[in-house]
């Protein structure tokens, strides 16, 4: 029997992982990336997933409880929100988590973050975080938590792990090469607290106008392409004294 896909891709393109123990010597700050109910929550929206999937499960239950853990140590959370206006689309994308809509909510396991004072909450209208941070007078929201926290490292989770977080990655790591987000050293991603949606091959050719988007390939292509810009990718988060 031959090897699969998966097993095929992560021979030739491997990612390496390990655990990571987070203390507090390292100023560390949680970055949730679109754990919404529109990505997250079966049947929300365009974009949710249809039935229940375990990898996006996985990762929000995983996002909870980093969440919690770090609210009760009294770490800052970065929240982005998908968040879109009805007349601007998004394309290639139909239109999803609108403004003032469920969907552009965090899932209910998360809601309790909104009353967090530990927590900021952005809700953005582009892929990439980074540039959804950009205010009209030219500042950046982000840029600004990094800063007025001191965040050495920053610990990225969320959906989907090949688009929306590896764009913000992608542009995390550009602005901290630039000297932007001093004092800002590492992005790690947590490969367990991410995800991405499940579009199989045969269901794509069935359909018009649908490119095929396998979860697991595109979750591990995401994580090695986030990796070769210069994240830390970890299997595993623990925390020390």
């Amino acid at each position: 029997m031959g090897s699969s896909p998966l097993d095929l891709l992560k021979e030739h393109l491997p990612v390496e992982q390990g655990s990571v123990v987070l203390s507090g010597e390292v100023k560390t700050g949680l970055v949730l990336v679109d754990v919404v109910n529109g990505f997250c929550t079966v049947g929300a929206g365009n974009l949710a997933p249809r039935q229940p999937d375990k990898q996006i499960q996985d990762m929000v239950d995983e996002s909870v409880r980093l969440a919690r853990v770090f609210c009760k140590k009294n770490w800052p959370v970065f929240a982005f929100l998908d968040s879109h206006h009805p007349d601007v689309p998004e394309h290639p994308y139909p239109p999803h988590c609108i403004v003032g809509t469920d969907e552009a909510k965090l899932v209910p396991a998360l809601e309790w973050l909104e009353n967090e004072p530990n927590a900021t909450l952005r809700a953005k209208d582009c892929i990439d975080g980074f540039l959804g941070s950009m205010e009209k007078d030219g500042s950046n929201v982000f840029v600004d938590w990094i800063k007025s926290n001191q965040i050495q490292v920053i610990l990225v989770v969320g959906i989907c792990t090949d688009i929306c977080v590896l764009d913000f990655v992608c542009s995390a790591l550009s602005a901290r090469n630039r000297g932007l987000l001093a004092p800002l050293e590492g992005v790690i991603v947590y490969s367990r607290a991410c995800a991405t949606f499940d579009i199989p091959v045969d269901v794509a050719k069935m359909a018009k106008d649908v490119t095929a988007h396998p979860q697991d390939l595109m979750h591990h292509i995401g994580l090695y392409m986030a990796k070769g810009r210069g994240a830390k990718v970890a299997s595993e988060v623990l925390f020390g004294a």
